[in-house]
């Protein structure tokens, strides 16, 4: 009895042996399959001392989609540092063209897309990135089924997410021991949770679970009514609306739905943004983009408020960049993306779709079939699985603004473990944060909806205490 006892521990040791080995053979190697992947160098970029990799993983080889994944490993000992995973939103818009280069990735765009240089506030710091462009149809992620850019909606792309995740690590075995974490903003409100939610249910029905430890999601989309309302009331609040507009907002829209088309709603909606004036709701005390040559509209598709809004207005006039914020930075995107060497050493763009790269895809934009009326829910179950949750919120975001969020958040219910203070960064408020049970809630004092854009410092902060488990720090 004694004997076969230990003899099982002998075996079981060395199957753990084996697989040690493997996954350090793997990790010398880029992982399973991944070499091919590793990029040697982007055109116009810097030195790096880091490792990245970008391509395709199958999600559906039915239909042919695949989505395109670009991985920053960590700067220095990327082996012992967590996978954090980032969305963008619209639905329909790129993390490659806002998470990876104006937010929390290591390059930035030159002007005219000449080239890269450096974010000194890069995530990759504290984190290996791996960036996504989700569902099919998003940047370089692709589908051979053209009916798909019709039928996109919350269901599917949750679905292929999780179909991605799974194979990715796959393709990266070293990874799959790692903390993995889900972060975004705007639309991803609904991707994150809802992929929580496939990834839990996932993880009840294997033998080897993805080893997720959390989220966080800034300026997100979560409850219908609630984010509708506290819109309007920011508005309001923040002087961007007279008091009449107001009242017929509330009177003529009907705040439940997604999306109001009658006419006195669509007539009221476009009052309200004539009152605006020109100013980048997404950032109401920033500089809009003067680019007269801009190739895109930046911000015209990445969420849906009130119907046919347009939250961009370029004016002919010279950029002033405030702290070093550039509000033409998309339209860089849109030319180094497009450029066919940037594609080549990306492995990108490998079946030479018919349109060009874009920041965001109308077409699934305008045609998005199933969008969940609240994400409340899923925050429950989050909570219940004892996942650590962040939200975080930009202040001077007019599209899914602070009392948007507080409003949705309120919901919960939740028990307060710390109380409202104030959060603090080289002696500067940067801004309020409430620890409650469950869940910890911060805004971010003068940022827009991209929060890691507008301001990065506190951006950066935000990813540090979130990773180490540590609330944002006091004065």
């Amino acid at each position: 009895m004694v004997i076969a006892m230990a003899v099982g521990k002998r075996e079981i040791l060395l199957v753990a042996m084996a697989y040690y080995l493997f996954l350090l053979v793997s990790a010398g190697k880029g992982g399973g399959g991944a070499e091919a992947d590793r990029i040697i160098k982007l055109p116009g970029q810097p030195k790096v001392s880091f490792k990245h990799y970008s391509g395709y993983v199958t999600v559906n080889k039915e239909a042919g989609r695949a989505l395109f994944y670009w991985l920053t490993e960590a700067v220095s000992l990327p082996e012992s540092k967590p996978l954090v995973i980032w969305f963008n939103g619209g639905p329909g818009c790129s993390s490659i063209a806002y998470g990876a280069s104006e937010e929390i990735g290591p390059f930035r765009i030159k002007k005219k897309g000449t080239g890269l240089y450096l974010n000194k506030f890069s995530w990759n710091t504290v984190a290996n990135l791996l960036f996504l462009e989700s569902p099919a149809g998003v940047g370089f992620s692709y589908t051979n089924t053209s009916s798909d850019f019709y039928t996109s909606g919350d269901t599917r792309t949750a679905k292929d997410a999780l179909e991605f995740v799974i194979r990715w690590l796959d393709r990266f075995p070293h990874y799959k021991q790692r903390e993995i974490y889900l972060t975004g903003e705007s639309f991803a409100g609904h991707y994150v949770p809802q992929l929580v939610k496939e990834i839990m249910t996932y993880n009840s029905r294997t033998k080897f679970p993805i080893n997720l430890k959390g989220i966080m999601v800034g300026n997100a989309v979560i409850d219908t009514y609630y984010d509708n309302l506290g819109t309007v009331d920011y508005w309001l609040s923040h002087a961007l609306i007279s008091d009449e507009t107001y009242k017929q907002i509330l009177n003529k829209c009907d705040l439940h739905k997604l999306e109001d088309d009658s006419n006195e709603c669509n007539a009221t909606s476009k009052y309200a943004e004539k009152e605006q004036g020109n100013i980048d709701i997404y950032n109401i005390y920033g500089p809009t983009c003067g680019d007269s040559t801009a190739t895109s509209t930046p911000h015209n598709h990445r969420i849906q408020r009130f119907p046919h809004r347009s939250f961009s207005v370029f004016i002919n006039n010279k950029i002033k960049q405030i702290s070093g914020y550039d509000p033409c930075t998309e339209n860089y995107a849109e030319i180094y993306y497009n450029r066919p060497d940037v594609q080549k050493a990306l492995h990108a763009n490998t079946t030479q779709i018919s349109y060009n790269w874009t920041s965001c895809n109308e077409i699934l934009f305008k045609n998005w079939t199933d969008r969940a009326y609240s994400i409340l829910p899923i925050y429950k179950e989050m909570i219940a699985a004892g996942l650590r949750i962040w939200v975080f919120s930009g202040d001077a975001d007019g599209v899914v603004p602070v009392t948007a969020t507080k409003y949705s958040l309120a919901q919960l219910n939740l028990t307060t473990k710390t109380p409202w203070y104030p959060w603090y960064l080289n002696n500067q408020v940067g801004g309020w944060t409430e620890i409650y049970e469950g869940l910890t809630f911060a805004t971010v004092r003068g940022a827009g909806h991209e929060v890691p854009s507008t301001r990065p410092k506190e951006g950066f902060q935000l990813i540090k205490s979130f990773l180490r488990g540590a609330p944002l720090p006091p004065k």
